[in-house]
Order: structure tokens, then C-alpha cells, then sequence
């Protein structure tokens, strides 16, 4: 099998792919995973059994999308795709597995050779330019089958391409815990100091910003809270994380708030918590709050798309409105409130994701989609 990545991060779809691979190799299949550039995802995926090749290609990102964008991205991919049919040699490869919507020109690359093709969707698409949307979606009729990490996803996709309903398998993500059974919430009493937590990629589309005018309005309110921000931005949005420091470092957030970049293992700061925020205005799926169900740390995430399908409101975690920092602090002051309630919820979410978010089931389940469920050659 072979495996087109668009990146050699460690987020959350980079981590799904390690999942992924490991299905595949101990079903006794063959990886060869393709990235466009070096980083910490190659040893990982290296450490799992995939080869790995740093090819140059192009991948397309909502900063392209101008006309001078759009051309650099044409004459880049021009230039690739030469090697994109290379790599796609029906005397190597059996299947063609392409990790995102983003590099679609895999998919036309793998049926131009007549490879099998398909196509692992971790996007959620579902605002902004019908055109764009509808340009984003039709590149997966080219694909034989198609699996998506929730039913957000698949609902994106068939809004604007119908035909590629019967082809979609959902497959939850799989996500693996701490190596021991995490401690319960420390014990705090209400009025106690408290501090929050996300654990994102630093953009608008994960609302960080949210979570920092959620801690303004909760210090406002009289709550000694702090802000811990854990991830690294994209490039081409370093402009926002200037603005979210410069928000920082104004009152009432002066001294409450550390942007930390990328933390890996995360398992340490999420210990640390004691509440979890996982405010994005999209989420196809939500590694992150499964990740805070596991660490079993209470949990307010956006009640948008698949993070609806992770947290029962109330029940394991608490829902807000997107994007909406009033209710976001809401809904934080609901568990600093009381804090024996916000144990038993967090009690509650980390046995529900344990059972239905584990890698092993994740394991079967893509192996299942991808047709290995017997030993096979495959190419990443």
C-alpha cells in the first residue's frame, strides 16, 4: 500500500495515520508512506514499520486560495506529478491510500496507473465558498472507496457530492491513553485557583482565540483561572498568533495566559488541568477531546460536528456554542462551580472513550475498510 500524507506533523490526523499503518503491518501488509517534507512524523511512522520518501508536492491550503496562490500551486503541481505517477507503479503498489482532501491529484495520479484507490477523509467542509466546497468534495469520485472519521464528515461530503454516499465507511478514530489509568481531578473547592487547558493547532479554526476571551470573562467574573496553550501554528497564520499574544498580554489576561507551542507528550499537561477546552468552530472528529476524556479531566468542548458525536452533554463532558466565548465561560463556571460533579463527569468520560474510542477497535475497523483484514501488500 501506498500512503500519500500531506504533512510530517504530529496532530491529530498525523497520529491517526500511525494507527493506521500499525493496522496494516501486523495484518502483514507493506507500507510505503510518501510526506511532502522532514519532520517528527517520519521516525514515527519509520518506528511502526512504514518506509518513508520526502517527496515534493504540493498541498492545498485555505492561504492558497487567491489568484497568485492558486497559480503557484498549478506550476507546483505541474512539476510534481510526474513523480506522483512514478510513485503510483502498478508493478509496486496495490493500493493507494490518500490521507486527506488536500492532495487530491493522488487520487488522479493512482487511477491514471489503474491502482485501486482510497481516500481517508479528516476533514469536515462545510462553510465558506459553495464552489470551493463542491471543488474540495468532487476529486473523491475518483476514489474506489472512501473512510471518514465521523458522521460530520460524511454529511459534509455528501452535501455537495450525493454520489459519493454509498462508497462512505465511517470509522471512528482511534486513540490511545496515558500508559496508566490517570488520577481523578485534584481536589479543589469552589473559589479555589483553576487552570485551563487546550491542546490545538493555533488557529482561528480551533478557536483559540475563544478560549482566551472565555479566561478574560472568567476573571472578570472574580474566577482565578489560568490559560496553558499547547500547539504550533500553520504556516501562513503566524499573523494570528501574534494577535492572540498581543490579546494576552493586555488585562485582564496579563500573566494568566502561557502560549507553550507544540508539547509532546501531552499527557502531562492534561494531568495538570483542571478544566480542558476544546472550543473549535470545526472539528471533523476531535482527537484532542477524546485525548481529555482519557486523561479524565472534565471537558468543555464546542457543540459542533464530530466533537457532538465524542461528548454527552452533561454526561461526559459539557457542550457550548462555537465560537461563542460567553458560553464557553458558561459553561467552564458550571464545573468550578462544583467541583465533586466535575469529577464524576470526568469519571464518566474517561470510561465511555476508553470503550468506544480504543486503538484496538480502531485497528479492525480500518483494516476492514481498507480490505486487510487478511495479510496483504500495501504501499503508504
Amino acid at each position: 500500500m501506498l500512503v500519500a500524507h500531506p504533512s510530517a506533523d504530529v496532530y491529530g490526523s498525523d497520529l491517526q495515520l500511525l494507527e493506521s499503518v500499525s493496522a496494516i503491518v501486523e495484518r502483514g501488509g507493506q507500507v510505503r508512506t510518501v510526506v511532502p517534507e522532514d519532520g517528527p512524523l517520519v521516525e514515527r511512522l519509520r518506528e511502526r514499520g512504514a518506509t518513508v520518501d520526502v517527496v515534493s508536492f504540493p498541498v492545498l491550503r485555505k492561504s492558497l486560495l487567491s489568484p497568485v496562490g492558486l497559480l503557484g500551486l498549478l506550476l507546483s503541481l505541474l512539476r510534481a506529478f510526474p513523480r506522483l505517477l512514478r510513485a503510483c507503479d502498478p508493478s509496486q503498489v496495490d493500493v493507494v491510500l490518500v490521507n486527506t482532501l488536500t492532495i487530491p491529484w493522488w487520487l488522479l495520479a493512482a487511477r491514471l496507473r489503474g491502482v485501486r484507490t482510497v481516500c481517508h477523509v479528516h476533514e469536515a467542509e462545510d462553510e465558506g465558498n459553495a464552489v470551493v466546497l463542491a471543488a474540495l468534495a468532487a476529486p473523491n469520485l475518483l476514489a474506489g472507496s472512501i473512510v471518514v472519521n465521523s458522521n460530520a464528515s460524511a454529511a459534509a461530503l455528501t452535501r455537495r457530492a450525493g454520489l459519493l454516499r454509498r462508497r462512505i465507511v465511517v470509522v471512528h478514530n482511534g486513540v490511545p491513553g496515558p500508559d496508566t489509568r490517570p488520577e481523578p481531578p485534584r481536589a479543589r473547592r469552589p473559589g479555589d485557583p483553576a487552570r485551563l487547558v487546550v491542546v490545538a493547532r493555533v488557529s482561528p479554526r480551533k478557536g483559540v482565540d475563544v478560549a482566551l476571551d472565555a479566561t478574560a470573562l472568567l476573571r472578570q467574573r472574580g474566577h482565578d483561572v489560568t490559560l496553558d496553550v499547547c500547539g504550533s501554528v500553520f504556516p501562513g497564520y503566524e499573523w494570528f498568533e501574534r494577535e492572540l499574544r498581543a490579546r494576552a498580554a493586555q488585562t485582564p489576561l496579563e500573566g494568566a495566559v502561557t502560549l507553550h507551542g507544540y508539547v509532546s507528550p501531552t499527557w502531562p499537561v492534561l494531568a495538570a488541568a483542571d478544566v480542558v477546552l476544546v472550543p473549535s468552530r470545526v472539528e471533523p472528529f476531535g482527537n484532542t477531546a477524546v485525548e481529555a476524556l482519557r486523561a479524565r479531566r472534565p471537558l468543555v468542548a464546542s457543540g459542533v460536528q464530530g466533537l457532538m458525536e465524542i461528548v454527552e452533554d452533561g454526561e461526559t463532558g459539557l457542550l457550548a456554542e462555537p465560537g461563542d466565548a460567553e458560553d464557553l465561560a458558561d459553561a467552564v463556571e458550571r464545573f468550578l462551580a462544583d467541583p465533586t460533579w466535575a469529577a464524576e463527569v470526568a469519571e464518566a468520560g474517561e470510561a465511555e472513550a476508553r470503550a468506544r474510542f480504543s486503538v484496538a477497535a480502531y485497528r479492525e475497523r480500518i483494516a476492514a475498510a481498507l480490505g486487510v483484514a487478511s495479510p496483504a501488500t500495501i504501499s503508504c
